[in-house]
């Protein structure tokens, strides 16, 4: 972590000392124009609109989103916090973004060390050295890690283990994830403590489990205090530990993965490590496996030799799980905020999420019902009381009438093994004042409901849509716009 960012800027583009270039490759080839047949005869009927008029409809469209610079996002597990500038100040520069994947390996040196690079520093902060940053996303991640898992089991003639064992209080997209990657799914209990239930889990270990996997900490925020004997009781039926990374953020620079028994995991980037999410992507889910599965790894791993940086292909490798080499800009981002922050700054992000996420959850259990009220890590899992309940308010009603106040409502009905779930997620970026200022909110709602006000059932109202009927929305989508509509 001794060079910082800017000082690769210019060496994306640097030529190798031994590059070969082909008449092909000529960059000085002219410019092809298109046919006259082609080109438009008369200029398009554009309307005619002054520059102020445009800029101000533009400037009101934007107005009427929700953003992280406007608005507090407390959004669950999808970790919305706020992405540093400089990391699209530096994915930006020319020297980055006008690199193609097909240009020869002695062009992109510099790209090629930012990605060995950050290939080390996932290594370094999970505890499993074997990284790939080939995955566009978190559950792609997943898949990516489960044909490793199958490759594994293919060359150590275990085809009899194709159950993966997946918790209750897991992320959604395992159980879709394991059954694309050819195994078959089986849920472990919740205990009362929200922790995975260890009787369950021996119960349902046997010569047929491929693994487990496991999201720790757990979408109900909790840390798995029995995550070292889960780890030991799987490995010793001969399977192997999955970890959902998704919830990283609460534990980078505490502790590592790899240390308490994880032999794969994947990482959201564009949680844990500052990218931005949203709109469907782009994102990125790299994988980091013990030295043991390494050789199973895509192709397209970034290693260093004497002649410099090479994509290469382990020797056991599954093969290519998508086109090219990762998201690159996106992977160019984690990288600025790994170097801008180090060691002891991701430290600080995983003590500040925890700290915000127990200080909104001791503010709040009061009026709101905590199910797991003890010491959470990024997020916890509330929902309304039964008195709310009685008097006809539900989560969707308090999600809604967050927006008329101005908050992004959390991620609500999530996990399903709390009734009426809202899972609040500050994240490290906030300040106290606007933590407070959701405190605040939440208890106006809390009062609201005590009171039967029907506002509740009507919000949000100050918005450009209104409350809509989910159901008949479910039985009778508007799929295309029309006049009518």
């Amino acid at each position: 972590m001794n060079r910082g960012p800017q000082s690769l800027l210019f060496e994306a583009s640097r030529p190798g000392r031994r590059c070969v270039r082909t008449a092909g490759a000529d960059r000085s080839a002219a410019i092809v124009g298109l046919p006259t047949s082609e080109l438009r005869q008369k200029p398009p009927a554009l309307p005619e609109v002054g520059e102020l008029d445009l800029v101000r409809h533009f400037t009101r469209l934007s107005q009427k989103n929700f953003s992280i610079t406007t608005e507090f996002y407390p959004l669950g597990s999808c970790t919305m916090k706020y992405n540093p500038a400089i990391n699209e100040k530096i994915a930006s520069e020319p020297a980055w973004a006008g690199l193609h994947p097909l240009q020869p390996e002695c062009d992109l040196q510099g790209a090629l060390q930012v990605m060995y690079e950050l290939q080390q520093d996932l290594g370094e902060s999970t505890g499993l050295p074997g990284v790939t940053l080939h995955p566009a996303a978190g559950a792609h991640g997943e898949l990516t890690a489960l044909m490793v898992l199958r490759g594994w089991l293919e060359d150590q003639n275990q085809p009899q283990r194709r159950t993966i064992l997946i918790p209750e209080s897991a992320h959604g997209t395992n159980p879709a994830s394991c059954t694309l990657a050819g195994f078959k799914v089986k849920a472990l209990k919740a205990g009362p403590d929200g922790m995975t239930d260890m009787d369950d889990l021996m119960a349902n270990l046997g010569d047929d489990t491929a693994g487990l996997m496991i999201t720790n900490p757990s979408a109900l925020g909790l840390f798995e205090v029995n995550i070292a004997e889960i780890c030991r009781l799987v490995h010793e039926a001969g399977g192997k530990v999955y970890m959902d990374g998704a919830n990283f953020n609460a534990i980078v620079g505490v502790t590592r993965p790899g240390d308490f028994g994880v032999d794969m995991m994947h990482l959201n980037l564009h949680k844990t490590f500052s990218t931005p999410h949203g709109g469907g992507g782009p994102g990125a889910g790299p994988i980091c496996v013990t030295p043991e599965l390494a050789p199973y790894l895509p192709e397209g791993v970034v290693e260093k030799n004497a002649d410099g940086y090479h994509l290469a292909r382990p020797e056991r490798s599954i093969g290519r799980i998508r086109a090219f080499h990762g998201n690159f800009l996106v992977l160019l981002r984690a990288y600025t905020y790994i170097r801008r922050l180090g060691a002891e700054g991701l430290l600080r992000v995983a003590q500040n999420a925890v700290l915000n996420a127990n200080y909104l959850r001791v503010k709040l259990n009061k009026a709101w019902r905590v199910p797991f009220d003890g010491l959470c890590m990024h997020e916890f899992v509330g929902r309304p009381t039964k008195e709310m309940r009685d008097a006809g308010v539900h989560t969707i009603d308090v999600a809604k009438r967050l927006i008329d106040l101005g908050i992004h409502p959390p991620t609500v009905y999530f996990p399903l093994v709390v009734n009426e779930a809202i899972m609040v997620e500050p994240t490290e970026t906030e300040s106290r004042e606007t933590l407070d200022e959701f405190v605040d909110a939440m208890l106006q709602i809390a009062e609201e409901a005590k009171r039967g006000d029907e506002i509740l059932h009507q919000a949000p109202q100050k918005m450009p849509v209104t409350r809509v009927d989910e159901a008949r929305a479910v039985k009778k989508p508007i799929l295309r716009y029309s006049p009518e509509n």
